[in-house]
Parts: C-alpha cells; sequence; structure tokens
C-alpha cells in the first residue's frame, strides 16, 4: 500500500454508528466516501468534516439506498473516481425490527432483510471488484451481539445479524487469496437513533431489554482501531462477550429470561 490516505466506504452514515465512524476516519487523516438516503445528515457530516483541525481526510456524500444494488455500485465508482482506490468497506446500514413472527407487517420484515441482509451483500459484490484492482482491502460488517441469540419478538433482526456474521466467516476464507481481510463487529446497545427509529409494533413486543448502553464514539474508535489491526471479530465489553458466550452456553435460559422483559 502506498503512503496515501486510505480510501474507506460506509453505508448508513446519515446517523449513529456510521456517521461517528465517518468522523472518526476523517479525523485519523483517511479519505471518507459515505452513503446514506437522507443527503441533508450527510451534508451536515460534511461541514462537521471540513471544520475538523487540519490535517483530517476529505468526504465525499453520496445518496444511495443500500437495498438498490446499482445505486450502491454507482456509489462505490465515483468514490474511486474521486479518491483512486477503495481499501476500507464498512458495511453499516441497517434498521431494527420487533414483534410477533407471525403478526408483524410484512412490510417492515421485508424493509429489515432488504437493508440488513441485501444491502451488505450489494456493498460487499460493488467494493471487492475494487480491492481486487489494488491489490487487497479490508470489509468490516456491523453485526450484533444477537447473531446468535434465541430472541423472542427479536427473531427477524437477530436472523439477519446471523446472516452476515455467517458471510464474515465464509467470505473471510473466500478472499483470502485477494488479500481482503473481513472483520465482524459485534455491538451491543450502542446510544444512536437505533431503537427510536425501529419498526415494528407498540406494545409489550416494543419494549427494549434493560441492558448496558455505551457511547457512540466508543465504537466509532473500535471500527477504526479493527481497520487497522485486521482482528476476525471484534467485540468492546466484557458484557457484550458475556451475552455472546451465554446465548451459545444457555440459549433457551438467555431466550427465556428476554422473554419476560417483554411482559406487562
Amino acid at each position: 500500500m502506498s503512503d496515501a490516505p486510505r480510501v474507506v466506504f460506509i453505508t448508513g452514515a446519515s446517523s449513529g454508528i456510521g456517521y461517528a465512524t465517518a468522523l472518526e476516519f476523517a479525523r485519523q487523516g483517511m479519505h471518507v466516501a459515505v452513503t446514506a438516503r437522507r443527503m441533508d445528515r450527510l451534508k451536515e457530516l460534511e461541514g462537521v468534516v471540513h471544520a475538523l483541525p487540519q490535517p483530517h481526510g476529505d468526504i465525499l456524500t453520496l445518496a444511495a439506498d443500500v437495498r438498490d444494488a446499482e445505486a450502491v455500485q454507482a456509489a462505490v465508482s465515483l468514490a474511486v473516481t474521486r479518491f483512486g482506490r477503495l481499501d476500507v468497506l464498512v458495511a453499516n446500514a441497517g434498521v431494527g425490527q420487533r414483534g410477533s413472527m407471525v403478526d408483524s407487517d410484512w412490510e417492515h420484515l421485508e424493509t429489515l432483510l432488504r437493508t440488513n441482509i441485501d444491502g451488505v451483500l450489494h456493498s460487499i459484490r460493488a467494493a471487492v471488484p475494487e480491492m481486487r484492482r489494488t491489490g487487497g482491502g479490508h470489509i468490516i460488517i456491523i453485526s450484533s451481539i444477537v447473531a446468535n441469540m434465541t430472541a423472542p419478538y427479536a427473531a427477524s433482526y437477530s436472523a439477519s445479524k446471523a446472516f452476515v456474521s455467517s458471510i464474515a466467516r465464509s467470505l473471510r476464507l473466500e478472499l483470502e487469496p485477494d488479500n481482503i481481510h473481513v472483520t465482524d463487529i459485534l455491538l451491543g446497545r450502542t446510544a444512536t437513533e437505533f431503537n427510536q427509529k425501529r419498526l415494528g409494533q407498540v406494545g409489550y413486543a416494543a419494549k427494549a431489554p434493560r441492558l448496558p448502553v455505551m457511547p457512540v464514539d466508543q465504537v466509532a474508535r473500535a471500527v477504526v482501531k479493527a481497520s487497522r489491526q485486521r482482528r476476525k471479530t471484534v467485540t468492546l465489553r466484557l458484557f457484550d462477550r458475556l451475552v455472546v458466550w451465554g446465548n451459545a452456553l444457555v440459549p433457551q435460559l438467555i431466550g427465556r429470561r428476554a422473554l419476560k422483559q417483554y411482559k406487562t
């Protein structure tokens, strides 16, 4: 790799983890291309980046819906045209959903699956050819500690994260000959708009379990650190690691404890 700043492509950067992560990469001197549907929020982020103390990385804002493969491909192409290469993909865009698997609105379930699964696949398939062209890169997938959880009223969301975590493990081997590393980041609850924007029904099935919340800046720093260390899996807190281990060792116990928190 040359001495030129690395180029990072981040999806879902209009708020929360994507917004904070883009800001942290730019603060560290890397160029960032950011996508989301809300261009006004991306322009706000652009202004914040430009106001950072020098030296800082440049930013390119691109309106794109990750559910649209052609839009993601076009955004990646524009990023490469602007910066000349693509070194890191942060597949971050995602939505949450709670509610009965049987009774939830299908529109909500379809939005969840197309965003959390299709969006990650579209991003990877657009980014990898550019990484191959320049001799390698790094894919960072934002998953969740619920990826292996028995999760009543959050089964669809958990399944979507299980899918992308499984993709990360397999893709790591597929892309090894291309010098493209894959990191799976299993996040616990973070202080963002995520819970407020979560899809799903009201009432007992919409109550969030009482879990400790970490600052979004902590997550952003961890993502940037992961892009340098190239670890296979990252879980930030001891509490989150305990949840992952509990999900693996006593899934029914964890599931039943979670179920109680939805009862009035």
